[in-house]
């Protein structure tokens, strides 16, 4: 295959997983930073918090030849309280959201390494710009909250759409419903 433009193509196929490398890590800490401080202006300088420490980071990676090229999404997961575990700092970068799914696919990878980690209850604080994604995926708003001066719906994810996974470090291949260019 060839393209006239490299630069301008978007492998439509990606790795779902738990980020465990450094370059993985330091990718999410990137995007985090890119969407969060620099895009929508939520956090002046940094969003990093008290739950990273605890935090287990999922990661969409896109691939260059089938190898995992760079971190294009994230989300962490932690448990709150005794079987109540929490989703936040879902991001994908801009240059990969209208790809479709990857937001999804995290989302779904989130839930299900949390239920496989015996959580009764998944709750997430969702941009209101989000809420309908996440009601697709079967979740439902509880009530609306600000967090950090954004308007946000606290949701709960339906347990039962979501099987449990016991290792979310394997994850999974997936293609975006677009391919490959911009």
């Amino acid at each position: 295959m060839s393209f006239q433009n490299a630069r301008v193509f978007l492998s439509p196929d990606f790795i779902i997983r738990a980020a465990s490398q450094a370059w993985e890590l330091a990718g999410v800490r990137d995007l985090r930073h890119r969407v969060f401080v620099e895009e929508q202006k939520i956090f002046a300088a940094d969003d990093k918090d008290e739950i990273d420490a605890i935090a287990l980071p999922l990661a969409a990676i896109s691939t260059l030849a089938s190898e995992a090229d760079q971190v294009v999404g994230t989300v962490r997961i932690h448990e709150d309280g005794p079987r109540i575990w929490r989703g936040s700092r879902l991001a994908v970068t801009k240059t990969h959201r209208r790809m479709g799914r990857l937001g999804a696919e995290l989302i779904r990878l989130a839930v299900c390494t949390a239920h496989g980690r015996g959580c009764d209850r998944f709750l997430a604080q969702v941009q209101m710009q989000n809420v309908k994604l996440f009601e697709r995926l079967h979740w439902v708003s509880l009530r609306e909250i600000e967090v950090h001066g954004v308007p946000h719906m606290e949701m709960q994810a339906d347990l039962a759409a979501y099987p449990p996974i016991p290792d979310p470090f394997v994850g999974w291949k997936t293609l975006s419903n677009k391919r490959g260019q911009r």
